[in-house]
């Protein structure tokens, strides 16, 4: 399976200026009598997500989310197109997201669709499906606004320190990598011009954040399960997945180049790298307020996977700190982790619990003109 590149910045893509990510705690009841508010919705290969959001001074506050594991990329390996199963769950999810989007009044939104729809010989025919069914205009759009997204979404977590920083984002059917070089950025501005990628990967001025390369790799905590289902040991097809994905990085130019420790971060977006996170600090029950953000190290990581190795598909189908609806997902994802940690071995990750939606609504509000400024950082 060769890795898509996909090069090229969209001139109509919506331009976004993401300050530090706003804030999650959810509001008991809808405030429909409050005017502009905002909606994002992302439609992943595993998961439907939403967030219902609105301004508040240069961030947001978010009133209402909603996910759902809908499986839509369910088979997609095998057939090309999106199962009449999968689609009928997705559909189900979107009715909730349609019906909360009503009850809050939401004045506007984006709804986005990645890999999965992007793959699937049927993609496009869903996404009409989806207009007559629900109302809901899903727009499926290309790996580099994905990657694009999750990086500025990020920009909060990227220390004054950082000169080479690696945004990873783990997703169902794909991942993207993204490399930034930073060192002609003086430290206090760095998160800042990580923002101003907003309008693209391209050249950015003279004293700004560059990118070094990205990739988006068609293999997800979905897909690359799916590649090794038929391996009936656990720790071989561990081992068979994470080989693999390293394989499917060698056109990745940084994958090649010596790069020093010093000044390296590596920022993890995804479901399994907060997974690992809240296995770590032993949650029972998530908590973002200690996730998002939360510096973990190679050997701490290395022992969290461990520890999930040792459990085997029924134990951790049982283990509240993974959840029932990623035990079967978390040891590709894992896989993934543990090969981006033996290519670039740092001492430090940092955990993200942000991403495409709150990168969705940054976009819309910046559009829109009516964030402050303010501290970014």
């Amino acid at each position: 399976m060769t890795p898509k590149r996909p090069r090229g910045a969209d001139a109509k893509k919506a331009a976004i200026e993401t300050p530090k990510g706003g804030s999650r705690k959810p509001v008991s009841a809808p405030d429909t009598a409050t005017a502009g508010l905002y909606a994002a919705v992302d439609l992943g290969t595993n998961s439907c997500r939403m967030l219902i959001a609105r301004p508040q001074g240069s961030q947001f506050q978010v009133l209402d989310s909603f996910s759902k594991t809908v499986h839509l990329g369910a088979g997609l390996e095998a057939s090309g197109r999106l199962s009449h199963a999968s689609m009928g769950r997705t559909l189900q999810a979107l009715r909730i997201c349609q019906k909360k989007i009503e009850q809050h009044n939401v004045a506007r939104m984006r709804l986005v669709a990645t890999e999965a729809c992007r793959r699937a010989r049927n993609g496009r025919d869903f996404m009409r499906q989806i207009r007559r069914e629900t109302g809901l205009q899903v727009e499926i759009i290309p790996a580099e606004e994905e990657a694009r997204l999750a990086v500025i979404s990020c920009a909060p977590l990227v220390n004054p320190t950082t000169e080479q920083l690696l945004v990873v984002d783990i997703g169902g059917g794909s991942t993207e990598l993204v490399w930034v070089d930073l060192s002609d950025v003086a430290p206090e501005q760095r998160g800042r011009a990580i923002m101003r990628l907003h309008k693209g990967f391209g050249a950015q001025p003279e004293g700004g954040a560059r990118v070094v390369d990205w990739i988006s790799v068609p293999l997800g905590v979905a897909t690359l399960k799916d590649q090794f289902q038929d391996v009936d040991d656990d720790g071989a097809r561990f081992a068979l997945m994470s080989w693999f994905f390293e394989e499917n990085l060698a056109p990745f130019s940084p994958y090649n180049a010596a790069q020093p420790r010093d000044g390296f971060q590596i920022i993890g977006t995804s479901g399994t790298v907060t997974t690992v996170a809240a296995s770590f600090l032993n949650l029972r029950r998530y908590d973002r307020t200690k996730v998002d953000g939360l510096q973990m190290t190679s050997d701490q990581i290395d022992l969290v996977i461990r520890e999930f190795l040792a459990l085997g598909p029924e134990g951790r189908r049982t283990d509240p700190r993974i959840g029932r609806d990623r035990h079967t997902l978390i040891m590709s994802g894992a896989a993934i982790l543990q090969a981006l940690m033996r290519i670039w071995p740092t001492d430090r990750l940092s955990v993200a619990d942000r991403g495409l939606r709150e990168g969705l609504l940054y976009a819309q509000m910046n559009t829109d003109g009516i964030l402050e400024d303010g501290p970014y950082l």
